[in-house]
């Protein structure tokens, strides 16, 4: 079985425990094995069916309750049999959803870290830096370079911090590890979406064969 998690900027296959990622732009091969995927683009989805027309989606399959109105399915499955914790996808956009009780409560969407870089050089070419991961936040900056990367990593980190009271947090994608750093109470979870994409399709088996 194939897993893939199509995203807004590449296709992430999971196969046989190996990550292989394609741009948009790729040719997706066509597999002999059964696949599932979860999709936030309809273009891609589409480019990946053309060679896979039997890959299924697994917003299919999924049963999660929400009152949060457009809950992107990339969201709901990595959300999904979730107690209590703040989840946190650091991807092309920074998405940040609260269960609690096993209930989605709801949550609110940052502009990724890329996104954030490539802000400043729009307002001046002399706010284009290269970023440090090494930031000092307890310190008020005393020079641009500093200045913004602290603005950033503040702007991101501050609202999950004031949703994450008394919670744990799980981070994933490609600056979640980053990210994580910046709470004691934090777990980073590379293969969180495919974890529970698996889950999902195992409660899907047992409900069909009962």
């Amino acid at each position: 079985m194939i897993l893939c998690d199509i995203g807004n900027t590449t296709f992430d296959f999971l196969i046989e425990g190996e990550h292989h990622k394609f741009f948009l732009n790729d040719e997706i091969p066509k597999f002999n094995e059964e696949i599932y995927f979860v999709s936030v683009n309809k273009k891609a989805t589409k480019k990946l069916r053309k060679n896979n027309p039997n890959a299924k989606n697994i917003k299919k399959i999924l049963d999660f309750k929400t009152d949060y109105v457009g809950l992107g399915i990339d969201r709901a499955v990595a959300c999904f049999e979730i107690n209590n914790a703040v989840i946190v996808d650091a991807g092309s956009a920074i998405t940040v959803d609260i269960m609690e009780n096993n209930e989605h409560k709801g949550g609110f969407i940052l502009a990724g870290m890329r996104a954030f870089k490539k802000t400043y050089p729009k307002i001046s070419k002399k706010l284009n830096i290269e970023f440090e991961t090494n930031i000092n936040l307890d310190k008020i900056p005393l020079q641009t370079k500093d200045a913004i990367q602290y603005a950033m990593i503040k702007s991101i980190i501050l609202p999950i911090k004031e949703v994450s009271f008394n919670k744990n947090i799980i981070f994933t994608g490609g600056d979640g590890e980053y990210l994580s750093q910046f709470f004691e109470n934090s777990t980073y979870k590379k293969d969180l979406i495919f974890e529970n994409m698996k889950r999902i399709i195992d409660a899907n088996n047992s409900v069909a064969k009962g």
